[in-house]
């Protein structure tokens, strides 16, 4: 399904929105500029007085009048596991093979049996079979040194991360925007 990439009039993103939302936006005059591709045209009835048909055309990026009620900056990006394999590119950790992502696991570093978290900075992706070496031991512990480092992925980052399918512009768009070490550049 077709996503439209909503951004603050600042050019922040907000959301990934449907069709049906991004027509609301144009509809409610929210819609303040917009960028990429035409990937929709909705029709609507006929102006008695011209004769003329509405229609709105929807584009693959829009900022949105006012001001988010939020600082996205102050947002931290959820945690799934479809996230966490996306950001460290279905690799695992401690043997660095590439693996569907039926095959992948949630490692933890610090194991929570040691008082570790369930957070970006605490887990990489490990293949089920490493992952059952490891242990509920730390890779110190188990002589299984992590082959890279995890990272809190950023606001622009995690806008790549939360969608599979992301139109062409929309990519461009977000990569001019992350840091310069982010692994998804690479």
């Amino acid at each position: 399904m077709l996503k439209v990439l909503k951004l603050s009039a600042q050019g922040l993103p907000q959301s990934w929105i449907s069709l049906e939302q991004a027509v609301t936006h144009y509809a409610a005059d929210e819609v303040r500029w917009e960028a990429g591709v035409e990937i929709a045209v909705y029709r609507g009835g006929y102006n008695a007085i011209t004769g003329l048909q509405s229609k709105i055309v929807i584009n693959s990026i829009i900022g949105t009048k006012g001001v988010p009620r939020i600082n996205p900056f102050d947002l931290k990006p959820g945690l799934t596991n479809s996230k966490l394999f996306a950001r460290d590119r279905n690799l695992c950790a401690y043997c660095g093979d590439d693996f569907h992502e039926s095959d992948l696991t949630r490692e933890h570093i610090i194991p929570f049996g040691q008082h570790g978290q369930d957070s970006w900075m605490n887990v990489v992706t490990a293949c089920k079979t490493c992952n059952h070496r490891k242990a509920n031991r730390t890779p110190e512990q188990a002589r299984m040194p992590l082959l890279y480092a995890p990272y809190t992925p950023s606001l622009w980052e995690d806008f790549i991360l939360r969608n599979r399918r992301i139109l062409a512009d929309q990519m461009e768009f977000l990569m001019a925007h992350l840091p310069r070490n982010s692994r998804l550049a690479a």
